[in-house]
């Protein structure tokens, strides 16, 4: 056994953050424990790669959901990353923060120091934007955002076109003065590369003699003297080992993993725990709970025109982007699916966009074993337009199933569980059929694909829905912080309620899901929890 001043579990997006930020100084010792491996990887570092990574258990914990109701009884797949940089090295690149009114929410919510203006610093602070510093935009970060204007496919355009005919305005940055709008998607790539957390911040930090990262360390629980967190026990090699913190243990797994590792340790929901005869070491009934999730769905159809499809699908096609992102590491292979997106309100009483949509300018209709057939797509020329909800207001839970550390946790989503998520989805699919039905989409549209024009009325678009939504891979709150112990687990300092030596920095501590992608938001509030640990630690 070894003492460092903090042991991390997981090296995610805050996890990566939280392992630079505190051995900056050389005068703190890190451990960052993770239970997957290597990023260095093709199909990880290829940004379109991640249709490859979407099931392969080599950097991919393939969860799967409980069958839910509100998704037509479908048990959703879960991908989360298990490699350093954890999801930012298999997501979708999309570089969106949330907006301004997400954050003021949690202030509001008694979580001092949430407030935009207080995570603006620290957004500005992580970026290193290309299309140049401004009031909200940084430079100089170690997190590279390509800014792809310049770059979209030509059917993106007839998408922005025909979305600002159905009534949306021109938004040139979703992450500026304001989010409503479309726009084309900034995205976390620099030189046709994903810009992983752990490429931003771990692996250049590694170099550091304070900082030990472990793979393959599977975390199986916390170690307490009393209340007091003062190490972790892990898996490696086939081994049991442990690593003792001086100072803290951050658990940094994310919001699937950190849940599940707060109640194998005995801090949790009393009766689950003791239902699976693990000694209760603090009582906390939301652990695993409050969980909030962004649901989607895409519309789909057949065009006159030539889109990514056919430049995707062949042999020929597949060599030539190949090449081309080799050699020059740009074209389809250097970018996401999701090129042009944007944000709109449901009804205009809505105080804020409660919608986010996005476009592909090429559709995956017909399923591929083994892999999300992002590259290889349908043998037609098709094109998507999606959408998922901002603020559900449904909420599912995160629950261990046994005392086993490496038995995969119950993941209930409870989607659609309310009429107003139910309500809000129906009128949103009914605004997809107005952006296509205006001219610069509607003259290029052969047919509907999916879910096809039969499908008309509000109880059969809801069926639709409920029968083809899914996660779009962005779970929160389940650590969630607030100032009270009965409805939160981590104070506004991200210390789990009733227990020292111990906090939670990581999106499940989200007090509510914020409007677009949460991966900004995720490194974001590691930026901010190591800045709270360094200050409680210098005083």
């Amino acid at each position: 056994m070894q003492t460092y001043d903090f042991v991390i579990v997981g090296s995610g997006s805050a996890g990566s953050v939280l392992a630079e930020r505190l051995s900056a100084s050389g005068r703190l010792s890190v451990l960052v424990l993770e239970a997957g491996g290597s990023d260095r990887r093709f199909y990880v570092q290829m940004p379109l790669g991640y249709g490859k990574t979407f099931f392969d258990p080599a950097v991919n914990w393939n969860y799967r959901a409980e069958p839910d109701s509100g998704l037509a009884g479908n048990a959703d797949h879960w991908p989360r990353g298990k490699l350093l940089g954890g999801s930012s090295s298999i997501n979708a690149m999309v570089w969106i923060r949330g907006a301004r009114e997400d954050f003021d929410a949690w202030e509001a919510a008694g979580n001092p120091g949430w407030g935009y203006r207080d995570v603006l610093p620290a957004f500005k602070a992580i970026e290193h934007n290309q299309a140049g510093a401004d009031e909200w935009r940084g430079q100089d970060g170690p997190v590279h955002v390509t800014d792809n204007r310049e770059k979209i496919h030509p059917l993106t355009r007839r998408y922005l076109a025909a979305a600002q005919m159905a009534g949306l305005p021109l938004n040139e940055d979703f992450n500026g003065a304001r989010q409503e709008g479309v726009g084309v998607y900034q995205i976390s790539t620099r030189n046709g590369r994903r810009m992983s957390a752990a490429r931003a911040f771990l692996l250049p930090a590694m170099r550091r003699k304070n900082l030990r990262v472990e793979t393959g360390a599977h975390a199986t629980r916390i170690l307490f003297d009393g209340r007091r967190a003062v190490g972790v026990e892990y898996r490696q090699n086939g081994e049991t080992k442990r690593a003792l913190s001086g100072r803290e243990v951050i658990v940094s797994a994310g919001s699937v993993n950190s849940p599940q590792l707060l109640q194998l340790s005995g801090v949790g929901p009393a009766e689950l725990l003791a239902g699976l005869d693990i000694p209760v070491v603090q009582a906390l009934e939301n652990v695993g709970r409050n969980l909030q999730d962004h649901q989607g769905i895409n519309y789909t159809w057949k065009g006159k025109v030539p889109t990514l499809n056919q430049i995707l699908r062949p042999w020929w096609g597949k060599a030539l982007v190949g090449t081309r992102y080799l050699l020059m590491r740009t074209g389809p292979l250097s970018m996401s699916m999701n090129q042009g997106g944007g944000f709109f309100r449901t009804d205009p009483d809505q105080p804020r966009p409660n919608m986010q949509l996005y476009f592909q300018a090429f559709s995956t209709v017909i399923p591929r074993s083994g892999e999300r057939p992002i590259l290889s797509p349908d043998p037609w020329p098709g094109f998507s337009i999606g959408l998922s909800n901002c603020r559900p207001s449904s909420r599912g839970e995160i629950m261990i199933r046994s005392a086993d550390p490496f038995a995969a946790p119950r993941i209930s989503p409870n989607a659609y569980s309310t009429n107003e998520d139910v309500s809000e989805m129906l009128d949103a699919v009914k605004f997809l059929r107005r952006i296509a039905a205006q001219p610069p989409i509607a003259e290029i549209i052969e047919e509907e694909v999916l879910p096809g024009p039969s499908i008309t009325s509000d109880a059969d678009l809801i069926q639709d829905f409920r029968k083809r939504s899914g996660t779009v891979y962005h779970p929160v709150s389940t650590c969630r912080m607030g100032p009270d112990p009965a409805r939160a687990v981590v104070d506004p300092r991200l210390r789990v309620h009733g227990l020292s030596g111990l906090r939670v920095i990581d999106a499940s501590i989200f007090p509510d899901n914020i409007a677009g992608n949460t991966n900004a938001a995720s490194i974001m509030t590691g930026w901010k929890g190591a800045q709270m640990v360094l200050e409680d630690w210098s005083q």
